[in-house]
């Protein structure tokens, strides 16, 4: 794994649920890539996943992935909820399925694919990069509502 690429991801919702949107910021040798979208009705949490996925699926080949996001339940998750849902069929330790087990593998296979290393930064705090992921993710939700051409 050469090339070593910062990530900086977040989600929006305007109502929870309601129209989301993602953004994913990647920075790899200088370089700067935006990506985001939305949809219509959605969570929080679901864009905040979606962007960590897009993100990583953006990379072609596997990586060195530093991803920043300020999404403790992404960063929850990934580093201490994922291996038991997976020991238990993606099933929760009450035995009900596990809310938005979709995005949950989806990130998983993209995961295995790179060396992700994860970052906690708290939001809207000034931070560069998260502070682009969110004006992204925000682009994504304006154009849902017709709000913002592309």
């Amino acid at each position: 794994m050469s090339d070593t690429v910062e990530i900086f991801t977040d989600g929006a919702c305007k109502g929870n649920p309601g129209p989301g949107g993602w953004g994913a910021l990647l920075v790899c040798k200088g370089v700067e890539k935006e990506l985001w979208g939305g949809e219509s009705t959605t969570t929080n949490n679901r864009m905040e996943l979606t962007a960590a996925i897009r993100g990583l699926q953006e990379l072609k080949r596997g990586c060195s992935v530093l991803l920043v996001t300020d999404s403790e339940y992404v960063m929850k998750g990934i580093n201490e909820w994922m291996v038991n849902w997976k020991k238990r069929g993606w099933k929760t330790a009450a035995k009900q399925p596990v809310k938005n087990a979709d995005l949950w593998q989806q990130l998983d296979e993209q995961v295995n694919r790179h060396e992700v290393k994860w970052q906690w930064v708290r939001g809207h705090n000034g931070h560069p990069g998260n502070e682009r992921a969110d004006d992204l993710a925000n682009r994504g939700v304006d154009e849902v509502r017709g709000m913002r051409q592309a």
